[in-house]
């Protein structure tokens, strides 16, 4: 009786064990980020931290949700890969009270399409991909607008959906698709609205390929995110200084020519 007791308690302890890894200890700190280009950025100053004493473990995922999930669970510290309205719209979503720490760069979102060659080409009634995620959505919509595509409805704000088009004057059939989804549907729809990780992981650029993009002045910047107390971090002030370098933003021009822009 007592060796069956012992088992079932070992086996608890190892179930247990393998809900969480390991926390970071203080000369090492875990980043949640997507591939492209986040990730690249964060092993471009590894170099530089190392000198620090500091090691960066770089957790790449494909996805929105599950950094944040992971981070808000404590399980890895912080996050480099979304805007102030994306994070906005997950805590309200998921109850979290995740905090933007510092901002790093913008990728302007794209229009891209592999059957036409210009924007006055697609023809009325084409199908458009979008991202399905609240404020991607609304930022694909934002700039369909200001592109003359489409009117909103008035604030219809950084949320909107189809639902909020109030006018469609081309008859543009939408679908809402998973961010990381929309290059790989490119041949298969008219036009689809792409955010830059995923374009640039998927070889197109919104500077030579995009139909249309934001411009330096779009307001999604990608942030640096945590918990609050994550900002008082030393490991986390040492992560944002590197970041926000003057080396980091010779590194984004001469890697991603103007598809990744310094926001610092």
């Amino acid at each position: 009786m007592n060796r069956r007791f012992l088992l079932a308690a070992l086996a608890t302890l190892a179930l247990a064990g393998c809900g969480k890894p390991a926390a970071d200890d203080a000369n090492t700190l875990t980043v949640a980020s997507t591939a492209v280009p986040h990730a690249e950025i964060l092993d471009f100053i590894k170099p530089t931290l190392a000198k620090q004493g500091l090691t960066i473990e770089v957790k790449v995922f494909n996805d929105y949700v599950q950094p944040n999930v992971q981070v808000a669970e404590g399980r890895i510290p912080v996050s480099y890969f979304e805007t102030a309205p994306y994070l906005a719209d997950f805590n309200a979503a998921h109850g979290t009270k995740l905090v933007t720490l510092a901002g790093v760069h913008v990728e302007p979102l794209g229009g891209y399409s592999k059957k036409w060659k210009t924007t006055a080409a697609v023809p009325n009634g084409a199908t458009v991909a979008i991202p399905s995620e609240g404020s991607n959505s609304g930022r694909a919509l934002i700039l369909m607008e200001k592109f003359g595509l489409l009117k909103l409805r008035p604030g219809a704000g950084a949320t909107a959906t189809p639902k909020d088009i109030a006018a469609n004057p081309h008859g543009f059939v939408f679908k809402e698709l998973e961010a990381p989804t929309l290059p790989r549907v490119l041949d298969q729809v008219d036009l689809a609205l792409i955010n830059t990780n995923y374009a640039l992981d998927a070889g197109l650029n919104p500077v030579r390929d995009a139909l249309f993009a934001e411009g330096k002045d779009s307001p999604y910047v990608n942030f640096v995110v945590g918990l609050a107390p994550a900002g008082k971090d030393p490991r986390v002030v040492k992560l944002i200084a590197a970041l926000r370098s003057p080396a980091v933003k010779d590194f984004m021009m001469r890697k991603y020519g103007g598809a990744v822009l310094p926001a610092f």
